[in-house]
């Protein structure tokens, strides 16, 4: 069976521009892969950069941006104050793409990659949850089974049931991830390629 392959395209009105863009990075070295439900480009397994469309524009957006020295004044900080590294390329027409000024931008986004510069994810304490933590106790199977689990896909259970309010909606969800558990699937594994 072929996977589908999928485009971060929201309204889907950006496809002939996305394959501009896409046509453009094949002409580097990075990798297409597919991760978050869009294209991804990576270099030695690290993201580098990714496109997609939105309802106002298409854009590129790289990971670690902040380090590039946006000599034509084209980035943004898509959520300031939140987004520490990722910056976007916003266009809204195919005309506004200069292949060598984003052949550039991507070449720079290379180098920066390959010599480490990226912005390191805080961590965070996995948030809590008391009704979590009593079914993990009264069932020792599954206890033992969310055990098995690394601390990054056990925090994801941890956080999806602790943003939880109501009792109904905690019950639900632990329902959910029960089996999820038992049979050693994370919570967000159909999204991960």
């Amino acid at each position: 069976m072929k996977e589908e392959k999928h485009t971060w395209d929201k309204v889907n009105q950006w496809g002939e521009e996305l394959a501009l863009l896409r046509n453009i990075i094949h002409k580097t070295e990075l990798v297409e892969t597919n991760k978050w439900g869009g294209e991804i480009y990576t270099i030695n397994n690290k993201n580098v950069m990714g496109i997609g469309g939105f309802k106002n524009y298409f854009t590129i957006w790289f990971m670690n941006g902040v380090f590039l020295k946006d000599e034509a004044k084209v980035l943004v900080n898509a959520n300031e104050g939140v987004t520490k590294g990722l910056r976007q390329w916003r266009f809204t027409s195919a005309k506004e793409v200069n292949e060598k000024l984003v052949l550039h931008y991507i070449h720079e986004a290379i180098a920066n990659e390959k010599a480490g510069l990226s912005i390191k994810p805080e961590k965070k304490e996995a948030m809590q949850c008391e009704f979590f933590e009593i079914e993990l106790k009264k069932d020792k199977a599954l206890q033992l089974a969310f055990e098995k689990f690394s601390p990054y896909k056990q925090k994801e259970f941890w956080e999806y049931m602790a943003t939880a309010k109501q009792e109904k909606t905690k019950v639900s969800r632990f329902e959910k991830i029960k089996p999820l558990i038992m049979e050693y699937r994370g919570l967000n594994d159909k999204y991960r390629t």
